[in-house]
């Protein structure tokens, strides 16, 4: 059976897990409507995608 050759303290096991934390999502203002949405994502208000109607605009 496999045993650790020393103990590792809290604070090098928390050093080690730093970068396994979720990242909160980005947004982006959209450059036509101003409206905020996700990089690479359709502007679910208006349907557009990259200059193109990908969706019919949504009435809120």
């Amino acid at each position: 059976m496999a045993v650790p050759k020393s103990k590792i303290t809290k604070s090098r096991r928390g050093m080690r897990r730093s970068h396994d934390r979720l990242k909160g999502n980005t947004f982006i203002e959209d450059q036509d409507s101003g409206e905020l949405r996700r990089p690479h994502h359709i502007d679910l208000k208006t349907g557009m995608y990259r200059g193109r109607q990908i969706l019919e605009p949504t009435e809120d």
